[in-house]
């Protein structure tokens, strides 16, 4: 039944490929009203993407035949859906209401949640009113957050995204082994008032391990002699007893029911939930709770994460187009495509279905971005003018800031994404040169190159004002698209063997340079040599 539906999808993608997004308008006078929705305080506008509304049926039997509605339903029971790992998925447990309950492979985990949510935010308060002190007795007034991946860029939007202008605690952030990422977010610290929170699931990785260790070693050089500095160092893992024996003085611990690129609701976003307080935490949680809601109880044709995956597999696997990028028209949210870049593509950037056999069609796209309207001095030129199609997703915030100045930045937002979309034809260029001035054959010469093809593909995802809630609810919505994009293309989101292998290597190439006998190819000896 699936495959009759992929069949189906693509023989409407390809009957349609040519069919013109501006024209759908009036030849389906209800695309707006059947494209666009409210959830969790986002609006959402799918109506300029590139299905007709054949191509949106074909998706639509699509997640049926794949039985999206039933994987979503074992996702939130606590089924194994991490398949290869035998383990469940529960990032939803983190942020749910203390009414609700969740189980994992059938143990009820809800309990334990509440009371690690107690201890984290009894800790994070302890920090911000000063009752938990460094070694000298001071305050904390400064946290640095060691980590990557998961650990580090969920974490880094949150804070990024919700930070005051003049906060009254410091986050930085540490994730690069390149020791200049180090000594940039310790310059100006104070020891005494600095609070170190090392995020691990395993405790091993080496680049966190590696600037852990140093930092650590600024420590005890910094505070006085004997101080016991395990006070100013806390461990964020799902193997506590490793933090431990680091030097931890204390550890927040999580399952491995949390998937590290879903984990930002945990113990992850310690150094947040200090930094921002608890109720803006609380908030944060309560958005992505929304956007849960939403999503479980929504009916497909109306549910946003299902309809942006869906919009997104016509386009990947209807229309061939491998890549997308993600323009946020808001300053604070610049590291978002980041994010999405590890959720999405450490997700669902697979080639094997979740038996373990070759998949006969593309998955993820790459994911790229920048935030606007940078970008359209970037990479724009090449939405507009490139041979291939690249859709684009559009993040828009009606304000900003509290002086209006952002309605000229959100103009612009819906000025490219309807530019994307009717292009220029070059007779349009050639009128526009000869009203300017231009003569008939300077105009026609030119024309080619002020011609846009437009019938490019966009959505529009609109925030009033990026908040706790709007932006956890945000966060959500991403996750679980992702999720539904796995379940289409019949792959497990969860795991990432990929980057286990690059750490495996990394450990080989270590070894060899350190003069252990290692078998390496040429090249890589040869490259090794020129470095050592």
């Amino acid at each position: 039944m699936a495959d009759d539906a992929w069949a189906q999808l693509q023989a409407v993608a390809e009957r349609d490929k040519d069919a013109l997004i501006a024209e759908q308008f009036a030849r389906d006078p209800q695309r707006l009203e059947r494209l666009s929705l409210t959830a969790a305080g986002l609006y959402i506008d799918l109506s300029k993407q590139s299905w007709t509304q054949q191509g949106l049926e074909a998706t639509l039997d699509l997640a049926r035949a794949r039985k999206v509605e039933a994987c979503r339903e074992a996702l939130f029971a606590g089924q194994a859906v991490n398949t290869t790992e035998g383990r469940a998925v529960l990032h939803p447990a983190l942020r749910a209401s203390p009414q609700k309950q969740f189980s994992a492979l059938g143990e009820p985990i809800s309990e334990g949640v509440m009371a690690q949510r107690e201890a984290l935010k009894a800790f994070a308060t302890g920090v911000r009113n000063g009752t938990i002190t460094g070694v000298t007795g001071k305050p904390f007034t400064a946290v640095v957050h060691i980590g990557i991946g998961g650990s580090d860029l969920g974490p880094r939007v949150v804070w990024e995204g919700l930070r005051p202008r003049q906060p009254d605690f410091l986050v930085r952030f540490v994730a690069n082994i390149d020791p200049a990422d180090r000594q940039e977010a310790l310059a100006g610290l104070d020891p005494e008032t600095t609070l170190v929170i090392i995020v691990s699931k395993t405790f091993t990785t080496l680049e966190t391990l590696a600037n852990a260790r140093a930092v650590r070693d600024w420590l005890e050089s910094e505070l006085p002699a004997g101080a016991d500095i395990a006070r100013q160092i806390v461990g964020v893992t799902a193997r506590p007893q490793k933090a431990q024996v680091f030097g931890c003085s204390r550890t927040f611990s999580f399952c491995d029911w949390v998937g590290g690129r879903f984990s930002l609701w945990s113990p992850v976003s310690l150094s947040c939930a200090i930094g921002l307080g608890w109720e803006v935490f609380e908030q944060l949680l309560a958005g992505a709770e929304a956007m849960d809601e939403h999503f479980v109880s929504a009916p497909l044709e109306k549910n946003a994460p299902v309809l942006m995956a869906l919009a997104q597999i016509y386009n990947v696997d209807g229309l061939g187009r491998t890549a997308r990028s993600v323009a946020p028209y808001a300053y604070v949210l610049r590291r978002f495509p980041a994010y999405l870049q590890q959720l999405e593509m450490e997700s669902n950037g697979k080639r094997v279905t979740r038996n373990g056999e070759p998949i006969e069609r593309m998955t993820c796209p790459v994911i790229f971005g920048e935030v606007g309207s940078n970008g359209q001095h970037a990479f724009f030129q090449q939405l507009h003018q490139g041979p291939q199609v690249v859709p684009t997703e559009f993040i828009i915030v009606r304000q900003t800031h509290d002086d209006g100045a952002e309605q000229q930045l959100w103009a612009n937002a819906l000025a490219q994404s309807r530019a994307l979309m009717v292009g220029q034809s070059e007779e349009a260029a050639r009128a526009e040169m000869l009203a300017a001035g231009y003569s008939f054959a300077d105009a026609t010469r030119l024309a080619p190159h002020k011609t846009f093809p437009g019938n490019r593909p966009s959505t529009a995802i609109v925030l009033d004002r990026v908040t706790p809630h709007t932006l956890g609810a945000l966060i959500a919505l991403f996750e679980h698209k992702t999720f539904v994009e796995g379940v289409l293309w019949d792959i497990n989101s969860f795991d990432q063997w990929g980057v286990e292998l690059g750490k495996s290597v990394a450990r080989s190439v270590v070894s060899a340079a350190s003069g252990k006998a290692e078998e390496l190819d040429p090249s890589t000896l040869a490259l090794l040599d020129h470095l050592t």
